[in-house]
């Protein structure tokens, strides 16, 4: 991955981090990884739901909207790596496992635009 792609990335969960806090979770961890299998952006605590939270960022005018980029097969793999964080994190949370997607679009002009949607699998 290219060190502006990285950065620009980096940037979007910066921004989705503050936008879970803000929202009154508690983020866990960042950028977790399971060898090859992939990696979870970020795991936050929503009460006693663990959440699993997908971050994608674009650029305005970009090929894709950030909420239109997870695919079946991201979905699958984010429930498998939920499950291997809950296997070597203690167990499943009594509130169970949610996935969230959160969109980070950055316009030529003005702020970024951060969409949070619960619950996408």
């Amino acid at each position: 991955m290219s060190r502006a792609r990285n950065g620009l990335g980096r940037y979007g969960e910066d921004l989705a981090a503050r936008r879970l806090t803000d929202a009154g979770m508690t983020v866990l961890e960042r950028n977790w990884r399971w060898g090859r299998s992939g990696e979870i952006d970020i795991v936050a605590r929503d009460g006693s739901t663990l959440v699993v939270c997908e971050v994608k960022t674009r650029r305005d005018g970009a090929y894709q909207h950030p909420m239109a980029a997870l695919t079946p097969r991201k979905t699958r793999r984010l429930l498998d790596l939920a499950e291997r964080w809950i296997q070597t994190h203690g167990g499943a949370p009594p509130g169970g496992v949610r996935i969230d997607l959160v969109g980070v679009l950055l316009p030529r002009r003005g702020g970024p635009r951060v969409e949070h949607a619960r619950g996408v699998a």
